[in-house]
């Protein structure tokens, strides 16, 4: 059962409820994991766009998302349904998400201009349907109490969930669509696969974000003044005064986008500068096998070596690792495997830490505005981790495009796995060098933040309900 602690009134959740919690990223990583990782691939490689096209694409859906997430957020946060403010949204776009995403991953029988347009309206539509399944799922945990301690420990069960979801996607996709489309994963044969395989991971997904949703409850309320008082030019106002927001919403575009292109481009490598297709699943599934040890002791590591110290240490083994991986060649399978997997732990602890950082930033904004905008606020961070994911499609599409990669050739020249080359190993550090500069700017601590919420607790500024606990 759920308790309540006397010194602080903050509700406690019981492990199942934090597993109900967390089922909800792992629906969501069966579908979007599935775009950051493959549309780029099945755009150059089965559906047949040209490199420069389809990175321009994800540029242009981008820039909607710049326009519609803070819309988005906050009409969240104004309104109220019977269901409550957030956890109602995962019922009713579970089913839509699901059909956008199984469309982006249909070929029709257009002609090249058409199928560029059907593209772009189903990864629109997708990307405008996201928006409103992740931001109230973000929105959720920061609903569900105030309590660091238990946002930490209910952070970690949803990463390792999220985790087992991206396990499913990267070693799952390349089997399924072989499987459904008779031993084709690239080319105009490997169509029907890469359709079937979405369709599969697409209902799955609706299915569990229904569970996600039975499972949770909303217990830190906006009084209805309050409610009332939130417009879209809270976003800026929360840029402006909340600083941790602002450099926690930098450290999403940098670390998603890192994911996003180490992700992207890792069917490119192992398809030609590896030569060994056959490698595929592997490669993407034995990287992802230590978070699941990782997770569970995320809330130990924090209180042993906090916070700061354990996002940087994280940062510097990844970038150490990807740029060991440069010097290695292609040939040495074992080198490579073990430079990715030790690599891969330090981003996985990186970016499994952040997403309890983001309620912090909620009851910071609160404390200094007396507003708790968690659409708000998830909306920001929203928009820029789609950002980062979305160079997971532009940074490699055009690195490919300038390094003269051809889809039609089963073997690339020296050059174009070059820039494969690149796009694996240099770039992402790159991306880290970023990260680690941006998070020493990260001054909130756990004291500190204890500090907040007992004042804000005091003044009465939210609601609070122990009802159900």
């Amino acid at each position: 059962m759920e308790t309540q602690t006397e010194a602080t009134k903050l509700p406690k959740l019981s492990f199942f409820k934090m597993f109900g919690y967390g089922t909800g990223d792992f629906a969501q990583n069966l579908i979007y994991n599935t775009v950051s990782t493959y549309l780029l691939f099945f755009y150059t490689n089965v559906f047949g766009l040209p490199p420069a096209d389809a990175a321009t694409m994800f540029l242009v859906v981008r820039v909607i998302d710049a326009i519609n997430d803070p819309i988005v957020g906050t009409l969240i946060d104004k309104h109220t349904n019977r269901f409550g403010k957030y956890r109602g949204f995962l019922l009713y776009m579970a089913v839509p998400f699901a059909v956008m995403a199984i469309l982006c991953f249909y070929t029709p029988g257009f002609g090249q201009m058409g199928k560029l347009i059907y593209a772009y309206v189903t990864y629109v539509g997708l990307s405008l349907i996201y928006t409103t399944v992740n931001i109230p799922y973000g929105s959720l945990n920061a609903a569900m109490t105030r309590d660091n301690d238990e946002i930490v420990k209910m952070s970690s069960v949803r990463m390792f969930l999220a985790n087992l979801g991206g396990m499913c996607v990267s070693y799952g996709i390349p089997i399924f669509v072989k499987l459904f489309s008779g031993g084709s994963y690239s080319g105009p044969s490997a169509r029907m696969g890469w359709f079937f395989t979405l369709s599969m991971y697409g209902i799955v997904g609706a299915l569990v974000l229904v569970f996600c949703f039975s499972q949770t409850k909303e217990r830190i309320t906006l009084p209805a003044d309050k409610q009332a008082n939130v417009h879209v030019k809270d976003l800026f106002h929360q840029l402006v005064i909340n600083r941790p927001l602002r450099v926690l919403a930098i450290f999403f575009i940098i670390t998603f986008g890192l994911m996003s292109v180490v992700n992207s481009v890792s069917s490119y490598y192992v398809s030609y500068n590896m030569n060994r297709p056959d490698l595929l699943p592997l490669f993407n599934l034995l990287p992802g096998l230590p978070a699941f040890i990782l997770v569970p002791l995320t809330p130990w590591m924090n209180k042993t070596f906090g916070k700061k110290r354990l996002v940087m240490g994280s940062l510097i083994l990844a970038a150490v690792c990807l740029t060991a991986m440069y010097f290695v060649p292609a040939t040495n399978v074992t080198a490579l495997f073990a430079l990715r997997i030790v690599g891969q732990m330090g981003i996985t602890e990186a970016t499994t830490f952040m997403w309890a950082l983001v309620p912090e930033t909620i009851t910071y904004g609160e404390w200094k505005t007396g507003k708790r905008e968690n659409g708000i606020v998830n909306a920001i961070v929203g928009f820029f981790f789609k950002f980062g994911m979305a160079l997971g499609g532009v940074v490699p599409g055009y690195v490919l495009a300038a390094f003269a990669f051809n889809a039609n050739h089963a073997t690339q020249s020296a050059h174009s796995m070059q820039g494969i080359l690149l796009v694996q190993t240099l770039i992402p550090v790159a991306f880290l060098i970023l990260a680690i500069i941006d998070f020493a700017f990260y001054n909130l601590t756990d004291d500190q933040v204890k500090k907040m919420n007992d004042e804000i607790e005091a003044k009465g500024v939210t609601e609070q309900s122990a009802e159900g606990i």
